[in-house]
């Protein structure tokens, strides 16, 4: 996993290494990853590298990659009816745009919408994007895996990816 630790990334993107889950393979890596805006955290998630070197049936290969993204988002953003897709192609765009060829890939894509009464009004409604997802990575460099997953939390975040010179990034408002 050096390759991992050694990898160039977006620099929005801060990454740490964190304990691994140990039960889901032989072999494990984990990444926590956050973007900032001064004290206010944009978006957070997790990259995990599972590897088995006898394969697995459900993963079509040996390794798999198991990545969570949850961001806030605007309200008017949240009531997107299209949001759940436009952040499903954030990752298959971020993927593509790094060349990190891969397969079997699957996921989940989450808005939630809260409402705060009593003492926590002051807080304010908030609506937030949450993106599970997994694929099998066609090859043993993982680094263009990474550098994707790092343009999908800066997309998430309403932040230009590493891939989108010039592209403005999304208001965000809280």
């Amino acid at each position: 996993m050096t390759s991992l630790r050694e990898a160039e990334h977006n620099s929005a993107v801060t990454i740490r290494e964190v304990p691994s889950p140990g039960r889901l393979a032989p072999y494990t890596f984990a990444l926590s990853a956050e973007v900032l805006r001064g004290d206010e955290d944009l978006a957070n998630g997790r990259f995990v590298v599972l590897h088995n070197p006898d394969g697995n049936d459900s993963w079509e290969g040996s390794t798999r990659i198991v990545a969570f993204v949850q961001a806030d988002v605007d309200d008017d953003m949240g009531a997107d009816p299209l949001l759940p897709q436009v952040g499903w192609s954030w990752l298959l765009d971020a993927l593509d745009s790094h060349g990190a060829r891969h397969h079997a890939t699957g996921g989940t894509v989450t808005r939630t919408a809260s409402s705060r009464f009593g003492a926590m009004v002051e807080q304010g409604d908030s609506c937030e994007i949450e993106l599970r997802c997994s694929w099998t990575p066609d090859d043993a460099d993982l680094a263009p895996h990474l550098a994707a997953f790092c343009d999908l939390i800066c997309s998430m975040s309403g932040l230009p990816t590493s891939q989108s010179a010039g592209v403005t990034a999304l208001p965000l408002t809280r």
